[in-house]
This record gives C-alpha cells, structure tokens and sequence, in this order.
C-alpha cells in the first residue's frame, strides 16, 4: 500500500496541467493532496534502520536555498507590496518541490521497492514523451512552423523548450541501461525503446539545446563505452544528418542566419538572450542585493526593450533576484548533486545495475544544469518535480548498495585509475600510466 502512495505521484505530477486548478479534494488542490498523500505513506511505513537515517547530500545545500528565496521573498514586499500574492505563490512554487527528495530519500522502500520506484521514474518520462511523439506527427514535419511543436503533458507552446528538457534529462538513464551489455536482453530492448521515444519527443519539441544536451549525453555515454564507439556514433550522426526530418534541419540551421551582404547573425530568440543577460547585468548593478523574489520580469522592462520577459537562464535569474548569496546557494546546491552523482558512480564497484543508474544519473545531473543555462524551469513543479524524486530515489538505492557491500555513506572511495576507466586512452598514451604512479624510493 505504501508503494503505490510513493507511485501515485511520479506518475501525476509530469501530468498535473491536465487537472484543472480548481480541482479540489477534501478542500485540497492536487499537488497539496499528493504531498499529504506521501507523508501518510512516510507515517505508516517501517522506520529505517540506523544506516539509512542519515544526512543526506543535498539537505544543507536545499535548506540553505530555501533560506536565500525566503530572504528575497521579504526583500521584495519591502519594496512593494502591491504584489504580495503573486510573489507568495512564486515563493510556494520554490519551495513545494525540491522537498520530494527529502521525501523519497526516506520513503521506506527496500532495494526491491526503491528500484521499481526508479523505473516507474523513466516509464514515466516515456510516457510523457510518446504524447510528445504523437503531437509530432500530428503536426507533420515537412516544414518547421514556430507555433507546432511538440509540448508533451507540459501546456501550452511557451513551455516547449521546458519540455525539451525533461525529455534530455531523462534521456541518458535510458541510454545507459541501453549500451550495458550485461543487462539482461529483453531490459536492454526496453530501454532501447524508451530512449529512441525520448529521441523522437526531443526532435519534435524543435528545442535547440534539448538537441544539445541529449546529444551530449549520448556521445558521452558512447565514450566511456569506447573511443572508437564515439568517433563512429559522431561520424554516423555527420553522415545522416540528411535524413533527419526537414523541419528540424530548418530550425537548426536558424540558429545563424547569413544576411544578403553575407554577414552572419543570430536569429532573433538566440540574441534576445544576450540583451536580456546584459539588462541582468545592469540591474545587479543596480541592486547589488538583488530586486526581490518574482521581481526580475517585473524589472527588466527598465533595462532592455523587452519588458515582462525570463531571464532564460536559472542563474542569471536568482542572482538578479536574490543576489550573490542566491548564485552561491545555486551552484552549492548542483555541486552536491555532482558529488552525489561521483558517490553513487564510485561506490557502485564492478555491479552492473548499479554502475549502470549511477552513469545514467551523472549525466542527468549534467542535462538539468545544462539545461538552466539556457532556460529557467529550475523552479518549476511538471518540469522539475519527478527529477527531484529521481535525486532522493537514487540516492536511497545507492545507500542500500553500498551497506550490503560495507561501504559507508558518503565516505571516499577509492577512485577508479584513468587507465582503468579508458583503456583506449591507456593505449594510445602509455606514458599516462607512469605519470600517475608514486615515485620510487
């Protein structure tokens, strides 16, 4: 039973803009019954044992974020209180989602519970992407049209290059599983399926750094599986780019548009970006402290011509909003994440399932941060919300992996040698392997 209240939500929330706002339960809105519905399943589940009750990596980092958004949401109604209930939602919608890795991480789940917790995460992500997938070919792709692209369960054609992300973030746990020889076929096959859904949804969004990101990712993951795997993947991708559909050549090749004197300029949306990063600037400079929580689309009409725009970029946005303590919370809390990531990869050993969800991790780790350098859905609930699940889930996987093995939480491991972790490397600079041993006495 309380599995399927720990289920109920990764599976809800990606699809939460289908239940209308006014929904109302037991004088409660979904999101609110969700979370009431987890903590009863934290209340009448076993408590862990001693191993597992302990700090995780990403608690103070959180905390300390949450305290950096409270501290602008008070900075702002200083200034003006004429919006005190827009800027106490923005504060809920902050706050409300990363706690689910709090959640998960404690969510009473044995190794047996906690992986099916994992893959319902991707199932999911599949699902989400195969309405992306569906629209796709609704909408044709003979010739790219700014107002037909692929959204997902994710609302309206504004939220298109968030759902981008949520498919490239999700993307790489597939691809791992995938190329992982030593899992069994039919999971293999699955995996396979479930990343060439993603690959589709992510074309069919037309976003231009979910294209980046997931190919990243994928050449990544082809790395470490081999030097030679990786060139050949980029020489295929080279070769075939023709055979990609039409309208996604087009809108790539938007990016640089080559006027009639022969100049190269970016397109309209890429360059927008920079004018709003330096109207960024100019305000920070202005307020060194920052404008306030939910203040910056307010503000930047005074800065740029583009009054009521994103910053377009996560960091970009709380350091115009919360200062430099808010860029400083940001970047802390993703370097948590990192060494989560490293943790899980080094503690996992020669296991293949468990070397196999770390990889994958890490270079979800890498797409979300990838992904809010160009984009601003950090905060956002459909988005963001099923990702925090993932941190808290993996995190208690790798917990219970490494005490079966006597590992303790969050101790250094022994790192794997370069020369182990790229033998190709190995070969081709034999003296690598020399510079890295002790010298002799």
């Amino acid at each position: 039973m309380t599995r399927f209240l720990f289920a109920l939500p990764i599976v809800l929330l990606p699809f939460s803009y289908y239940f209308p706002v006014s929904l109302v339960v037991a004088g409660m809105n979904l999101t609110n019954l969700l979370l009431l519905l987890l903590l009863c399943g934290l209340f009448f589940a076993h408590r862990d044992p001693a191993h597992l009750a302990v700090k995780g990596f990403l608690g103070a980092p959180m905390l300390f974020l949450f305290a950096v958004l409270i501290v602008g949401f008070v900075s702002a109604q200083w200034h003006d209180l004429s919006h005190v209930d827009d800027d106490l939602a923005s504060l809920k919608n902050a706050i409300i989602f990363p706690p689910l890795y709090f959640i998960y991480r404690h969510c009473r789940q044995d190794l047996r519970g906690t992986r099916q917790l994992i893959v319902l995460v991707l199932v999911v992500a599949v699902c989400a992407g195969l309405q992306a997938v569906y629209q796709g070919f609704q909408f044709g792709f003979s010739s790219y049209d700014g107002t037909q692209r692929a959204v997902g369960p994710f609302g309206d054609i504004r939220q298109v290059n968030r759902a981008g992300l949520f498919f490239a973030m999700f993307l790489p746990m597939l691809a791992a599983v995938a190329l992982q020889f030593q899992h069994r076929k039919l999971v293999r096959l699955a995996a396979i399926a479930g990343a060439l859904i993603l690959v589709a949804a992510i074309l069919f969004t037309y976003s231009r750094q979910a294209y980046l990101i997931g190919l990243v990712a994928i050449l990544i993951l082809l790395l470490r599986r081999s030097l030679i795997a990786a060139v050949l993947a980029t020489l295929l991708i080279i070769t075939c780019a023709s055979l990609l559909p039409a309208s996604v050549i087009e809108r790539v090749q938007e990016t640089r548009q080559v006027e009639a004197s022969g100049a190269v300029e970016l397109d309209s949306s890429t360059a927008s970006r920079f004018e709003i990063w330096e109207g960024a600037r100019d305000m920070l400079r202005d307020h060194p402290m920052g404008v306030g929580l939910d203040r910056f689309q307010k503000q930047i009409g005074n800065y740029t011509n583009r009054p009521g725009v994103d910053a377009h970029n996560t960091f970009v946005l709380i350091l115009a909003e919360c200062g430099p303590f808010g860029l400083l919370a940001m970047l802390w809390l993703i370097w948590r994440m990192w060494l989560l990531a490293r943790w899980l990869r080094r503690s996992a050993g020669p296991r293949p399932e468990a070397s196999t969800l770390a990889l994958g991790f890490t270079l979800t780790v890498v797409s979300m941060a990838m992904g809010n350098l160009y984009g601003s859905p950090f905060f956002q609930g459909l988005i963001m919300a099923n990702f925090w699940i993932l941190c808290g889930l993996m995190e208690r996987y790798g917990m219970i992996k490494a005490h079966a093995a006597g590992i303790a939480h969050s101790s250094p491991v022994v790192p794997v040698p370069m020369t182990v972790r790229f033998p190709l490397v190995a070969r081709a600079l034999p003296g690598l392997a020399m510079m890295r041993k002790p010298p002799l006495p």
